[in-house]
């Protein structure tokens, strides 16, 4: 008999999510003789590739052995960001004096809190549904595991399905953590985090990194005592230091405990404590915790695929291997999403499947590389980038101008009393491509696309100096950078013809 997925608490809300994605009873159908396409997993990357080829006329097959809608619909995204907007309304009435409105003490309900985003993320489910996919879209959708048995076909629950082509997109999932203990004592991954109903009372979370930042401050808002432990010498190491900075000392007005360049030794339990054995510049210290949130890695889902039976390449750390049109080493078979890509975001996967649907459907030559991708992690303030950063582009020999605005320069983010923050502008020397940006603010995640659309569309800052910006808004901040970049061209030879000029007119 079939296990059903597990999904805590098994509340209303939770039973109507998991009807949506992984309903019991759940009858396979008979297979096609052949399909056009035959995706494997059903997270974003899958249900992205699947909807795409059969609305363009395919016959395709789904394949999801867990939950459709995948890691950002049940353990992921939706979750995460239902828990951090939790925690901003908090951190909102809290700071609300600062405007001249007193609230008095605030009390947190982190149950309540959890049960509304449980409620929302029961809601948004209905979109990533078996039975939309199969009545709607008119896609044969087999719940079970499916695993290759030649190089042109694919076996779940008994039955063989043949294609034309595939789809691997079985995603990626926190990867196991060799510190010794950690098992025995156990701890929360991004997979079981979201079951909590209370607010664990000290919280520690391994890794500084988008996930651990993000979830941190969130805790820490909604009512827990929070330790971050990081290998680094500071958060978010991958973006500008100075960004960085800016979210560590958010994370500290918070109350986080930070412990930076901490090497991880091991865990043990003491008697109801989780306690985290570190070193930090030679000198062991112990943490202990009622709940220990590891946040460091994840390893692509590969597992049980039998990839060797179709002749597909792949590393069990860094995932299947494919070119830059997301092909594999068997040419029938193509991957999308986090089971093959570095970046790994959500809206990454549903782009890669979209090339994925043009290539191997329809013969396309369009590639990975080309593409332009941002990121936003989701602390307060916000981290968004897009493109190179400035490092990137002097390792390519790349000459580099970077401009930077303050928020504190910005009329509305001091009326918001959101002024801790700049946005930037990597460019490309003497001209004014844009080869990156990085905005912090607190809404940095929606003030990016401006610049990611100029970087796709091959538009210089210029143009964004030319495009008029509602006053007041938080993205005058871009227009400013176009300002300034306006101002560097103003040598003093040309400001020597203009005035030469000018007087000339008076005469």
């Amino acid at each position: 008999m079939e296990q059903k997925p597990l999904m805590l608490p098994q509340d209303e809300f939770n039973k109507t999510l998991i009807n949506n994605v992984h309903p019991g009873g759940w009858k396979n159908p008979e297979p096609a003789e052949c399909y056009n396409l035959v995706v494997i997993g059903g997270g974003t990357a899958g249900l992205v590739a699947a909807a795409g080829a059969a609305g363009l006329g395919a016959k395709v097959a789904l394949i999801e052995r867990h939950l459709m809608g995948g890691d950002c619909l049940n353990a992921g995204c939706v979750p995460s960001k239902g828990l951090v907007r939790a925690g901003r309304a908090a951190h909102d009435v809290k700071a609300a004096a600062a405007f001249g409105i007193h609230c008095g003490p605030v009390s947190i309900d982190f149950g309540a809190a959890m049960e509304r985003m449980r409620s929302v993320r029961a809601g948004i489910s209905s979109h990533d549904s078996a039975a939309r996919f199969s009545n709607e879209l008119g896609i044969d959708v087999f719940l079970g595991s499916g695993n290759f048995i030649g190089r042109d076909r694919i076996e779940v629950a008994g039955k063989v399905l043949v294609f034309k082509k595939a789809a691997i997109c079985t995603g990626a999932r926190a990867a196991a953590m060799p510190i010794p203990g950690i098992d025995e004592t156990g701890y929360l991954t991004n997979e079981n985090v979201f079951w909590l109903t209370a607010a664990p009372a000290r919280l520690l979370v391994i890794g500084g990194g988008p996930m651990g930042c993000e979830l941190a401050q969130a805790f820490a808002r909604t009512g827990s005592e929070v330790t971050i432990i990081e290998t680094a010498r500071g958060l978010l190491s991958r973006e500008d230091a100075d960004a960085a900075e800016i979210v560590l000392r958010a994370m500290l007005r918070d109350k986080v405990r930070l412990v930076l360049n901490a090497k991880v030794l091991k865990v043990e339990k003491q008697g109801s404590d989780k306690v985290v054995f570190v070193e930090q510049q030679g000198t062991t210290r112990e943490f202990a915790g009622d709940e220990i949130l590891v946040s460091a890695g994840r390893a692509p889902n590969v597992d049980g695929l039998d990839l060797e039976a179709a002749g597909i390449a792949y590393d069990p750390r860094k995932g299947i291997a494919v070119n830059d049109m997301l092909r594999t080493t068997n040419p029938r078979v193509y991957a999308a999403g986090d089971v093959c890509s570095p970046y790994q975001f959500t809206h990454t996967a549903d782009a890669l499947a979209r090339i994925l649907i043009e290539n191997a459907l329809f013969h396309g030559r369009q590639r990975t590389s080309s593409l332009v991708i941002p990121w936003c992690t989701y602390t307060d303030p916000e981290v968004a980038h897009v493109g190179m950063y400035e490092k990137d582009a002097q390792d390519r020999g790349i000459p580099v101008q970077t401009l930077t605005v303050p928020l504190a320069d910005v009329d509305r983010a001091l009326l918001d009393n959101e002024a801790e923050g700049f946005a930037r502008v990597y460019l490309k020397k003497g001209t004014d491509r844009i080869l990156g940006a990085t905005i912090v603010a607190r809404h940095a995640g929606e003030m990016i696309n401006e610049l990611s659309l100029a970087i796709t569309a091959g538009l210089g800052l210029a143009a964004i100096g030319r495009t008029i910006h509602p006053y007041p808004t938080q993205a005058e901040a871009i227009k400013k950078l176009a300002d300034q970049y306006n101002r560097t061209r103003l040598t003093p030879f040309v400001k020597k013809l203009f005035f030469a000029w000018l007087k000339w007119q008076r005469s």
